[in-house]
C-alpha cells in the first residue's frame, strides 16, 4: 500500500471523529456535523483510494443510522433508486453486446466506412469509440479499439521508411482520439458515463424533476458531438498534423478483423433486434405513453425490460441456450451500482440535515455574480476530476450545486447539467479516466504530450459548457 493511500486510511475516520465531536459547524442543524463529517471521511476515502470507491460508498448505510441522520431503511432505498435499476439495465445490454462480439463489429464497420487516409482512419476510430461509449462503459469501448489501433500503427513502424515524424503523430492522434472520444461519447446518452446517472438520480430523489432518455439526448448528443469535432481538429491539425504520411494498409487491417468476426451470428441478430427496441422505447417512450396511457412506461421499466429479455428470451430452447446466463454477470460492474446507491445517500443526507438550505440562503444573501459561478464551478469540477473519480465528485457537489443554483434564484438544472458534464471532460493526465490511462499504457504517448492537448481541450470544454449555462439551458428548460 502506498504512502498516500495509508495516510487517508487513518486520516478519514480520525477526521470523521473529529468533526462531529466540535461544536455545531452549522447552528441550528442538528445533524450537520454528522453529515459533513461522513462526507469529509468518504472524500479522504476516495481522494486516496485507500479502499474501493465502492466500499466507501458503503459509509452512510453505516454511519448514518448511528448518528440519527436518517433509518436504516430510508438510507438503504437510495441503494435500491429506480435510476441505479436503469443503469443495470444499460449493464445487462452493454454485457450482451460485448458476449457476442456485436460492439467490435459495429466499430469496425464504422472505421470502413470512413475510410482509410490517415485523417479518415483517427476520424473513424473516434467515431467508432465514441459511438460504443453511448452504450457500453467507456473503458470497455477503449479495450475494444486499442488492439485494432496497434495493428494499423504497427503496419507504419514496420514500413520501408521506418517510423517517422509523421508516423509518431498519426499514431498519437489515433491514441488520443481514442481516449477523448471514449470520454466525449459518453456524455451523450443517460446510461452513456456513471456521473449523467448519479445527477439524474438526484434530481428524481430529491427535486421530483424527471429527465427521459430522449431529453438528456437532446442536450449531451449535440454537446458530445461538438466537442469530438474539436477533439479531432485540434489533434490532426494542429497539435500532431501528419501532412505527408501516404497509408492505404489500414484497409486490410480493418478488413482482416472483420473477416475474423465471419459473418453475423443469429445471435448477434438477436441482441441488435432488442437493442434496437429498447433504444427505440427509450427515445419515443413519451409519445408511447400518451397513445398507451396505461403503459406507464419509464426509463427504467425499459431498462429492466431489455435486461429480463436478454435472460429469458432462448436463443435454442432445447439446449437450453440463452443469450445472457447470470454467471456472465460477474463481470458486471457490480461496484459502480453501489457507488451510485453511496452517492444518492449522501445527498439525501445533506437535504435532510439542512446542508442545502445553508448553502442555498448563503448564496442568496450575497451579492455574487450568476454567470462568475457557474464558470468557478464548472471550471473546478473540471479540473478536479484531473486528480478524483467523477462519480464521485457529482455526488459530493451536485447537492451543495443544486443549493447554490436555489440561492441564486435560477432552475437548478441550469447549473447542475453543465458541471455534471464537466466531469466527464478529463483529457489533460493520465489517471484522469480509464480510457485515458489504458491508451497511455500502450507506450505511445507521453504525459507532457497528453496534458499539452488536454490542457487547451479543457480550457474549450469549459467555455462551450458557459455558452450552455447562458444560453442553451434557457431555451430547452
Amino acid at each position: 500500500m502506498t504512502l498516500s493511500k495509508r495516510i487517508g486510511l487513518l486520516l478519514g475516520p480520525l477526521l470523521f471523529l473529529l468533526l462531529i465531536n466540535i461544536p455545531d459547524l452549522i447552528p441550528g442543524k442538528e445533524y450537520a456535523n454528522g453529515v459533513i463529517a461522513v462526507a469529509a471521511w468518504m472524500v479522504l476515502w476516495w481522494i486516496t483510494e485507500a479502499v474501493s470507491i465502492s466500499v466507501t460508498a458503503l459509509l452512510p448505510l453505516v454511519l448514518f443510522p448511528i448518528l440519527k441522520v436518517m433509518p436504516i431503511a430510508e438510507v438503504g432505498a437510495n441503494y435500491g433508486s429506480p435510476i441505479i435499476f436503469l443503469f443495470f439495465g444499460g449493464f445487462v445490454l452493454a454485457l450482451a453486446l460485448e458476449k457476442v462480439n456485436l460492439h467490435k463489429r459495429i466499430a469496425l464497420n464504422i472505421i470502413r466506412i470512413t475510410g482509410t487516409t490517415p485523417n479518415k482512419v483517427v476520424l473513424g476510430f473516434m467515431i467508432a469509440t465514441a459511438s460504443l461509449s453511448m452504450w457500453i462503459s467507456n473503458t470497455a469501448s477503449t479495450v475494444v479499439m486499442l488492439p485494432i489501433a496497434m495493428s494499423v500503427i504497427g503496419l507504419l513502424i514496420n514500413d520501408e521508411d521506418g517510423f517517422t515524424k509523421d508516423d509518431r503523430n498519426f499514431a498519437l492522434s489515433v491514441m488520443l482520439g481514442i481516449a477523448f472520444s471514449a470520454n466525449a461519447g459518453g456524455i451523450a446518452t443517460v446510461i452513456g458515463t456513471p456521473p449523467n446517472s448519479v445527477l439524474i438520480g438526484l434530481l428524481e430523489n430529491e427535486y421530483q424533476i424527471e429527465i427521459s432518455f430522449l431529453r438528456w439526448m437532446t442536450i449531451g448528443l449535440p454537446f458530445s458531438l461538438i466537442l469530438l469535432s474539436i477533439c479531432y481538429l485540434v489533434l490532426v491539425k494542429w497539435m500532431f498534423p501528419n501532412k505527408h504520411l501516404k497509408f492505404n494498409a489500414s484497409k486490410e487491417v480493418i478488413d482482416q478483423e472483420l473477416k475474423k468476426l465471419g459473418p453475423t451470428s443469429p445471435k448477434e441478430k438477436m441482441v441488435l433486434i432488442i437493442f434496437g427496441v429498447t433504444v427505440f422505447l427509450w427515445i419515443f417512450r413519451t409519445l408511447i405513453n400518451s397513445i398507451f396511457p396505461v403503459l406507464g412506461l419509464s426509463d427504467t421499466i425499459i431498462s429492466m425490460m431489455a435486461a429480463v429479455a436478454l435472460f429469458s428470451i432462448p436463443f435454442n430452447l432445447k439446449r437450453g441456450d440463452f443469450i445472457i446466463d447470470w454467471k456472465d454477470t460477474q463481470r458486471l460492474a457490480w461496484g459502480i451500482l453501489i457507488l451510485f446507491g453511496g452517492g444518492l445517500a449522501l445527498a439525501r443526507g445533506m437535504a435532510v440535515s439542512g446542508i442545502v438550505d445553508t448553502v442555498s440562503n448563503a448564496i442568496a444573501s450575497s451579492e455574487i455574480s450568476i454567470l462568475f459561478t457557474a464558470a468557478l464551478l464548472i471550471t473546478l469540477m473540471l479540473f478536479m476530476t484531473e486528480l478524483m473519480s467523477n462519480v464521485a465528485l457529482v455526488a459530493v457537489l451536485a447537492p451543495v450545486v443544486a443549493g447554490i443554483a436555489i440561492g441564486l434564484e435560477i432552475p437548478i438544472l441550469y447549473l447542475l447539467i453543465p458541471v455534471t458534464i464537466a466531469s466527464s471532460c478529463a483529457f489533460m493526465l493520465p489517471m484522469a479516466t480509464p480510457p485515458n490511462a489504458i491508451v497511455f499504457a500502450s507506450g505511445y504517448i507521453r504525459v507532457h504530450q497528453m496534458a499539452r492537448v488536454g490542457v487547451v481541450l479543457n480550457l474549450i470544454a469549459v467555455g462551450l459548457l458557459i455558452l450552455m449555462f447562458q444560453f442553451v439551458l434557457p431555451l430547452l428548460f
